[in-house]
């Protein structure tokens, strides 16, 4: 295995060379122009604190097709209930810097490093980055964030501060993508939370196959995403999917 250092053109080695782990290179920066190139090719940066920038395509990739969401029973009662009011593109920073706080299993608690942060604050600026938001009591509950490139949304991490709020954000995050046209969500690592939720493993030749149908399609690129309701009396039938 050789792994990549960059240099400061935004060209990046074949996701094929990745290592076992799906480490790829080392280096380069996070403009908007680095990100937007390494995610259209199937590749993201995940680092910790004193770590160069590390870029990965890991294989098998986890995806969510969001037609295939499976949602719990005990889920579907709360988003019948209307507890949460969902919104998106209201509170990205504040996303963002409550995912950057949530203490992860394994020490993993800190990739978000404020450099990254900084980067996809950018990219929601541009209209590429985008968040979906639960609210309590008119408090930010819980939220989802990620990236949109043509019709591949990349999810990049969630949080919760009251029960179930990050969970109701996916469900109506996928809402979306179904009513935009989305392919997939690219979850990047498995996790036994997405796997409940109907996520699947997926080759990295599938992930880049559908990458590529996805890709160039433009929608989303530069346009804030107006979402919001009260999920009040929100019916989810018994098979668990959420229709368009």
């Amino acid at each position: 295995m050789t792994i990549t250092f960059l240099s400061r053109n935004l060209e990046f080695p074949h996701p094929g060379q990745a290592g076992p782990d799906g480490l790829l290179a080392v280096g380069g920066d996070l403009t908007p122009e680095r990100l937007i190139a390494a995610y259209s090719r199937g590749i993201f940066p995940w680092y910790g604190p004193g770590s160069p920038i590390l870029w990965w395509s890991p294989d098998p990739r986890l995806v969510l097709f969001p037609g295939s969401l499976h949602i719990p029973r005990s889920l579907r009662r709360v988003l019948n209930s209307g507890k949460f009011t969902i919104t998106a593109d209201q509170a990205f920073e504040k996303v963002i810097e409550y995912c950057a706080g949530i203490k992860r299993a394994g020490g993993h608690g800190t990739w978000l490093v404020p450099e990254m942060i900084s980067a996809y604050i950018r990219l929601h600026h541009m209209g590429i980055a985008h968040s979906v938001e639960a609210w309590h009591r008119g408090q930010l509950a819980g939220g989802i964030y990620g990236l949109a490139l043509g019709s591949i949304f990349f999810g990049e991490s969630m949080f919760y501060r009251v029960p179930d709020a990050s969970k109701t954000a996916l469900v109506y995050l996928c809402r979306i993508m179904q009513n935009k046209g989305y392919l997939l969500m690219d979850c990047q690592q498995t996790t036994r939370h997405m796997l409940r939720f109907g996520a699947q493993e997926v080759s990295r030749a599938f992930f880049l196959e559908e990458l590529g149908k996805g890709k160039n399609q433009t929608r989303d690129r530069t346009e804030k995403w107006d979402f919001s309701c009260n999920p009040s009396g929100f019916f989810i039938p018994e098979n668990g999917r959420v229709g368009a």
